[in-house]
């Protein structure tokens, strides 16, 4: 062997895996909120099938773990966010939690990233703010213990961790959090080289403010539409460099300019409640594909403030989750279909050209805001069982809500549980709709401009305004 080489080639391979610790591959977050949804077995398949290099899932499923294992599938785990407080404060109970959740599985399932909570900081404190560093650091700690190296630890944050965000120069983390909290996290981050984990959604950016934002510019269809920013007079082209340079100069302005940015969630709803627009199949097969080209396109574009920089990512999510409690986009976030199949035509490896997708996608629907009458009726595929419990609460609520379900009254049918519980659900919202009511009862229910109304049976029904 010549001299010299044998330093060289070591040089080479430690760049070669700094490299591949950051590769442009895209990954896939793994809810469970659903009934009905594929064995862990199954759902490995399924992740490979869509190209998905990486997965994410909300927890520690020694079910899912078991089934990852041997595959060359990179795996992120999360603490839940109701222990942060407990292992915050022990190093024993955060030494217990690697032991139980990582140790079994690892190195077998190339777990790679250990996330602490999930968006902690988006809701009013409940004590975990301030637990949340703190918990990161005795993870960390936990794993040096069990030498345990290559797992990253981070924590997912939304946008709205940023007060301003407009320009993206402008961008500023909340006043709340950004000393106390967000200061010391980034000082973590950087001493561990480990990565800032957030969630961008332009469809809910966009969908906030569809007069003043185009369409196509959160969907990367903008052809010449562009923004520049008038203090660096970085030119954009899409919201989603936008959002992310927004997080790169917040970063800068605590005094962190270089770390690197992880996209934990993006994504966007093939379906959703009446009321909320630009929810369709058309708008997510359009934004997850341009978001994985530019995610996976070699060399690397980055973004205008970190040009060529790779940016790793998880796409969001693997099912159409029905279980998932808010607005019926949360339920629709998904690139299958609980039986498997595809919401559309998608692969997540970028190795596919946009004309070898041959399925025509569905003309958008609502791409302008809904207005007119809307009931409330039972889901496809909703537990029997469940159902009954669901009218119970509706029937027990507000004034008759179900009297005429009732034996002898118009909308009685004795045979149709659907029909009772269609009932009972969209009687039930016309009354409590305005004072915070919703069509979901955890998944069983869903919105239709539909009239359910039959014979001399009038359903009740709401009025959405757009």
């Amino acid at each position: 062997m010549e001299k010299g080489f044998l330093p060289l080639f070591i040089f080479a391979f430690f760049v070669s895996t700094c490299r591949a610790e950051i590769s442009n591959k895209v990954g896939i977050n793994w809810g469970g909120l659903g009934n009905k949804l594929p064995s862990p077995p199954q759902s490995v398949g399924l992740v490979k099938s869509l190209g998905a290099k990486r997965v994410k899932i909300y927890n520690a499923d020694p079910d899912i773990l078991n089934a990852l294992k041997n595959t060359d599938i990179v795996v992120s785990i999360m603490v839940p966010n109701e222990i942060i407080a407990n292992i915050s404060k022990s190093q024993y109970l955060s030494d217990q939690w690697v032991q139980t959740n990582v140790v079994p599985f690892y190195p077998e399932v190339k777990i790679r990233y250990l996330l602490i909570g999930n968006e902690i900081l988006t809701n009013p404190d409940i004590g975990t703010w301030y637990n949340l560093v703190p918990a990161m650091r005795r993870i960390k700690s936990s794993l040096k213990t069990h030498k345990i190296h290559k797992v990253k630890v981070g924590t997912p944050s939304a946008m709205n961790v940023l007060e301003s965000s407009f320009p993206p120069s402008n961008g500023t983390f909340r006043s709340d959090i950004s000393d106390p909290i967000i200061k010391p996290m980034l000082q973590f981050l950087n001493r561990t080289k480990s990565f800032f984990f957030v969630d961008i959604y332009p469809y809910f950016a966009w969908a906030e403010n569809p007069k003043d934002i185009n369409l196509d510019y959160a969907l990367f269809q903008s052809k010449n539409i562009t923004y520049a920013d008038p203090v660096t007079n970085l030119t954009y082209t899409n919201l989603f460099d936008q959002m992310m340079d927004a997080l790169v100069f917040a970063m800068k302005r605590l005094g962190y300019p270089d770390i690197r940015i992880f996209i934990a969630e993006t994504g966007w709803p093939n379906n959703g409640d009446l009321d909320q627009i630009g929810a369709n199949i058309y708008n997510a097969a359009t934004y997850t594909r341009n978001v994985v080209k530019k995610l996976t396109i070699k060399p690397a574009i980055g973004t205008p403030a970190r040009p060529g920089s790779v940016v790793p990512s998880f796409i969001f999510a693997l099912y159409n989750e029905n279980q998932k409690p808010g607005p019926g986009t949360e339920r629709h976030f998904g690139l299958l279909y609980p039986n498997g199949s595809k919401v559309f035509e998608i692969d997540l490896s970028g190795e596919t050209p946009e004309s070898e997708y041959t399925k025509p996608l569905p003309a958008p629907t609502n791409n302008e805001p809904y207005k007119g009458k809307a009931w409330c009726v039972v889901a496809e595929g909703a537990n029997k069982t469940a159902l009954l419990d669901a009218i119970s609460y509706a029937c027990s609520q507000g004034n008759k809500t179900c009297e005429q379900i009732q034996p002898g009254n118009r909308c009685y049918k004795q045979d149709s549980l659907i029909w009772q519980a269609s009932y009972a659900f969209s009687s039930y919202w016309a009354q409590f709709m305005k004072a915070g009511g919703s069509c979901y009862f955890n998944g069983l229910a869903t919105q239709t401009a539909k009239d359910p109304s039959f014979g001399h049976c009038k359903f009740p029904s709401v009025t959405l305004q757009g």
